[in-house]
């Protein structure tokens, strides 16, 4: 593995047109923004970015366009959520000559939980056909995966390296992070990443941070140089946000969000709606408070 992606890494959205196709030009500002931040890498095609409804052919130069953006500044990890085993090591076979620094794979979440066995064979025949690193995104409830779970696919399958421990559930998170001390365990519970790092997380991988990635690099920064104070006081402006944000249209709102600051509009893909005028109204409240909307965030999104 060419590097360990941690600290904030924002999953970036898929800008997407009115009429739902990627408008492929916006990449580049995007990630202009977040680098701008300070973000410590970024990753498409997940759930923030609806990378499950991209065809194989939209992935790939979706993540061909992120890639070439990022120019190796900083590790792109890349998003598949799909519903078998092949589809899977399709797409990752799609970007493996690329500059990705490793897969973000859910287990499969249509309706049908494979057994414990299946779910290890599943990320073993990934890692055997990809022969790249896999990050565990652990996310689907019905399909939710324990923490003793995936110590095992993490032990008995070397090449996937960590787990981004979604479900809002912190206690898991802990016993996760006890049981995979070596391990890279990325927080995705958005409410509580102050807490998350101050538990040990080696990084995050959530929507807040596409959000919001100037206050999110200043709440890991923060927490690194134990001003706890000071992330305190960001953990609550987050959370403040995160309430706003938080709804079955969430990458729409997070779209909104970023639109706030200087970037261009962009649309989710149908059936998700747009965020409502109440969300909107709830969003540039908490920007506001977290001071977001000033002259320097605009500029960076310039």
């Amino acid at each position: 593995m060419k590097t360990r992606p941690t600290g904030v890494i924002p999953p970036i959205t898929t800008p997407f047109g009115r009429d739902g196709e990627i408008d492929f030009k916006l990449v580049a500002p995007q990630m202009e923004w977040m680098i701008g931040a300070g973000v410590h890498g970024v990753a498409a095609g997940g759930s923030t970015g609806e990378g499950h409804t991209l065809d194989h052919e939209e992935y790939r130069e979706l993540m061909a366009a992120t890639v070439e953006a990022a120019r190796g500044r900083i590790p792109v990890i890349a998003g598949i959520i799909v519903d078998s085993t092949r589809d899977a090591i399709r797409r990752g076979k799609l970007v493996r000559d690329m500059n990705i620094a490793a897969l973000q794979v859910t287990p499969v979440h249509y309706l049908f939980k494979p057994d414990d066995e299946a779910m290890v064979a599943h990320f073993r025949s990934m890692a055997d056909e990809t022969g790249m690193p896999i990050i565990i995104y652990n996310v689907v409830p019905w399909s939710y995966l324990s923490p003793s779970l995936l110590t095992r696919i993490m032990n008995e399958v070397p090449l996937v390296i960590g787990v981004k421990q979604s479900a809002g559930d912190l206690k898991l998170f802990a016993d996760l992070m006890m049981m995979a001390p070596d391990r890279l365990i990325y927080s995705a519970v958005d409410a509580l990443m102050y807490p998350s790092y101050v538990l040990g997380a080696h990084g995050s991988i959530a929507a807040i941070l596409t959000a919001a990635p100037h206050a999110s690099v200043e709440l890991w920064d923060a927490v690194k140089a134990g001003n706890h104070a000071h992330a305190l006081d960001l953990h609550k402006k987050l959370l403040t946000l995160w309430n706003a944000l938080i709804a079955d249209n969430l990458p729409a709102c997070t779209r909104h969000a970023q639109a706030l600051q200087g970037l261009a509009k962009t649309y989710p893909r149908a059936p998700m709606p747009e965020a409502s005028i109440a969300q909107q109204a709830a969003i540039r409240g908490a920007l506001e408070r977290l001071g977001a909307l000033g002259d320097r965030h605009v500029e960076a999104a310039e």
